[in-house]
């Protein structure tokens, strides 16, 4: 692929193990705010006009929204394709397609790109904006990239110059603080036979947006989630709860796990990584949850560049589907249902360490430059072959500020299998809420979610 050159020379090596790696120069830093978006998105449009300026991204709700719903209707219904991508055009575009998205078109002749007017709708609250600008000068990442110190609540590397810095700004991207989602996750085999494969209650928490004057460091978790598990009926009163922090090598993920059958909480420190996650049927590994989870140690990154890219975007149809039987059709999702649009996209690319275990030997990330949202991923086997592929469902929450990418989804391609993740509109969409009590987030509350 063809990589444009971007407004930042970016050095590519990592800092030695252990050591802090600097901050950005104040002069470099000054680009911020001028031909740099806050979060380090170019201001600016591409050369044909086909991905615009950034205007402040959408902050007005369309009539049909009612305030305070957690179901919010899509401003941009009333729009149609300006092109369409299939198997007969495919390779017209594939530099601007993901590996998985061009296999999928050359595959399945009922595939098929709608490539919509691109609207960079995303937008974060005034404070993480400030933040982020901060961070360019004083965040450090330590351990090689595996960690970082110093970070304010915001983007922590607006300007990144590394692979690991970028994925950072992927864990670190602000989702809102608490969210609760009741959803479905499904699993289409290779006969185009739908199964639920759980029906669950999520609580994630981003405690480092708790306080925005408090930089996050060392030991302290950036990230928990807990889940209770209502169906199907074999899963019915489970419950897990994760938490990772900012060194996962001083602080590994901590992970609980509540089974009825057994009638206790008990650590769980396999809930991560390449280990098959049932909440997906296997379909997928806990890493693969929102594209990405997880730790970055048993990985070398590498920051290939910004790309221009056609990528699911302001997926609001999908998003907020209440009926998702028309969604999951055999192969791969009902393409009347995906919007897609060409936007830039940072690509990084992680590379298995020697003396690390995982399923995937490469993976190749796109993350979105307004949001940092890891948009899509490739994931490649240890023969180098193209084994699965990730997409997450961004929609901009415009009551809130708030980029929303709940959805996501993974296709098995040696299996000719999916699983679609996070279906939240038959629910009632996505409810940010007030902070849990802290007791909620211990190992024991998850006992009194073991009741059949």
């Amino acid at each position: 692929m063809n990589f444009k050159p971007t407004l930042i020379a970016m050095a590519l090596g990592l800092a030695m193990s252990g050591a802090a790696q600097a901050a950005v120069s104040q002069q470099e830093a000054a680009q911020l705010g001028g031909a740099l978006t806050l979060v380090g998105a170019e201001k600016g449009a591409n050369a044909d006009g086909s991905i615009p300026a950034y205007d402040g991204g959408l902050t007005t709700a369309p009539a049909a929204f009612k305030a305070g719903d957690s179901m919010r209707p899509d401003p941009f219904a009333g729009e149609k394709p300006v092109m369409v991508i299939d198997g007969k055009n495919v390779d017209q575009y594939k530099n601007q397609l993901s590996a998985t998205t061009l296999e999928l078109a050359k595959r399945y002749p009922s595939f098929r790109v709608d490539v919509y007017p691109t609207h960079r709708s995303a937008v974060l609250p005034d404070a993480v904006l400030a933040n982020s600008k901060k961070n360019a000068v004083a965040t450090q990442s330590l351990e090689g990239g595996t960690a970082i110190d110093n970070a304010l609540p915001g983007v922590p590397f607006p300007i990144p110059k590394t692979g690991a810095e970028a994925m950072w700004n992927f864990l670190l991207r602000y989702q809102g603080v608490n969210i609760k989602a009741k959803y479905d996750s499904w699993n289409v085999d290779s006969s185009g036979s739908a199964n639920l494969a759980t029906t669950g209650q999520a609580f994630i928490n981003y405690p480092i947006y708790e306080n925005l004057d408090q930089p996050v460091k060392g030991t302290e978790v950036y990230y928990q989630m807990k889940l209770y598990y209502s169906g199907p009926a074999r899963r019915a009163g489970e419950a897990m709860m994760l938490k990772d922090a900012a060194n996962p090598l001083q602080q590994p993920r901590r992970a609980w796990q509540y089974l009825p059958g057994q009638r206790r909480v008990k650590l769980a420190p396999n809930l991560a990584y390449d280990t098959p996650n049932p909440g997906m049927a296997g379909a997928g590994t806990y890493d693969d949850v929102f594209v990405f989870n997880g730790a970055l140690d048993r990985y070398d990154w590498k920051l290939v560049g910004k790309q221009e890219m056609i990528v699911p975007y302001n997926t609001y149809r999908l998003t907020y589907a209440n009926d998702i039987k028309p969604v999951v059709t055999p192969n791969h999702l009902a393409p009347d249902f995906v919007r897609w649009e060409k936007h830039r996209v940072w690509v990084v690319e992680g590379t298995l360490k020697s003396n690390a275990r995982h399923i995937y030997a490469k993976r190749r990330f796109y993350l979105d430059e307004d949001s940092w949202v890891a948009l899509a991923s490739d994931e490649y086997d240890a023969r180098g072959q193209l084994y699965r592929g990730s997409f997450a469902f961004l929609s901009q929450s415009y009551d809130k500020h708030i980029p929303d990418a709940t959805p996501f989804m993974i296709y098995d391609l040696t299996a000719g299998s999916y699983n679609i993740n996070g279906v939240v509109g038959p629910y009632g969409g996505i409810n940010y809420i007030e902070p849990l009590a802290a007791t909620q987030w211990s190992p024991e509350a998850l006992a009194g979610s073991g009741i059949r």
